[in-house]
């Protein structure tokens, strides 16, 4: 028995382990239930009774050094493993970096919670669209220059179908399928077929507004208007309208609000005239409610329009609009602290 201990001594001390399955084999043949070890003490019982205490030290001894063996074969590969992988699991993770919503999405969940406040609910439709939604329900013309090739980009194979100029086709959907009182906008993204500068692009966003009911007014818009300014803006703003002119809307104005930059004191960027424009408006022409079904002689309404990317230049002072479809992350990353 002790020269069997004496041999398995040896034989495990000589043992070499470099992969898993060899220490898987070490550790069936020294340690496992039916291993050389488990037979030792088995046999143990037929040791002549003077030589008990000797052998069953040395076979403790012998079950401890293949135990110890085991575990320094097993960390000598874990150890090995890491390093032929390249990747040390000890060192401190890396700081994961954070995205951060586009300018223009941060500027429309604006609008539209500023709106949502004062009853507003929001609508979307598809923007690829038909003439009756993008002109004719909205009382263009057939001879309106909206209509020609140079501002519309049409499908082809089917004039009357085209990508939408304008969310105001949104407007005409609701109102064929909603009864007054209507309170809604409509963002999203549109297309007109413009030479792209720092001042213009073929594709940009909007939100538009839409308040039908009975005995709506201009001093209704005109409240909105302010309200949307100052929440947008700061309460400092002012706002002045200008008569215009809008197919869908009589009577019309464009909307200005003092000059963030210098606080209506007048710079370069207003021209010194200390207001920018921001957004056209109006109250519907009852051409455009009987065109949906809406009895002109019961309701009125207003509407609005303005340009997301507009407003967000003005908010944060972005100088050329081709930054907003680039995707440069120099550019992105200033607005991690927006929202």
């Amino acid at each position: 028995m002790i020269q069997k201990i004496s041999d398995i001594t040896n034989e495990i001390k000589n043992f070499k382990v470099s992969s898993l399955q060899e220490l898987e084999d070490f550790r069936i043949k020294f340690l496992s239930k039916k291993g050389t070890i488990s037979q030792l003490f088995s046999q143990f019982r037929n040791v002549h009774n003077d030589q008990k205490r000797e052998v069953g030290a040395q076979l403790n001894q012998l079950k401890n050094l293949a135990s110890a063996s085991y575990e320094d074969f097993k960390s000598i590969l874990s150890n090995s493993k890491k390093i032929t992988s390249g990747i040390d699991y000890t060192l401190p993770s890396e700081n994961i970096l954070l995205g951060t919503r586009h300018p223009v999405s941060i500027v429309r969940n604006e609008i539209n919670s500023i709106f949502s406040k004062i009853g507003f609910v929001l609508n979307e439709g598809p923007e690829i669209e038909d003439d009756w939604h993008v002109f004719t329900g909205l009382n263009f013309p057939e001879e309106h220059p909206a209509r020609d090739m140079q501002d519309t980009f049409f499908i082809e194979k089917n004039p009357d179908i085209l990508l939408r100029t304008q969310t105001s086709s949104v407007q005409v959907r609701v109102m064929e399928n909603s009864n007054p009182p209507i309170r809604s906008i409509f963002p999203g993204r549109v297309f007109r077929n413009e030479a792209v500068s720092a001042r213009a692009h073929c594709i940009f966003h909007q939100v538009e507004g839409l308040y039908i009911d009975e005995n709506v007014s201009f001093a209704d818009l005109k409240q909105t208007l302010i309200y949307f300014a100052k929440e947008m803006f700061g309460p400092e703003t002012n706002i002045r309208l200008r008569p215009s002119f809008f197919p869908f809307t009589e009577p019309s104005a464009e909307v200005d609000v003092s000059c963030t930059i210098c606080g209506g004191k007048g710079c370069n960027v207003c021209k010194y005239t200390g207001y920018l424009e921001i957004l056209g408006c109006g109250m519907v022409d009852p051409n455009v409610l009987e065109a949906s079904s809406i009895n002109s002689k019961k309701y009125t309404g207003f509407a609005f329009g303005m340009g997301i990317e507009r407003i967000a230049m003005l908010k944060y002072q972005v100088n050329d609009l081709r930054l907003y479809f680039e995707n440069d992350i120099r550019f992105l990353n200033q607005f991690k602290s927006a929202h």
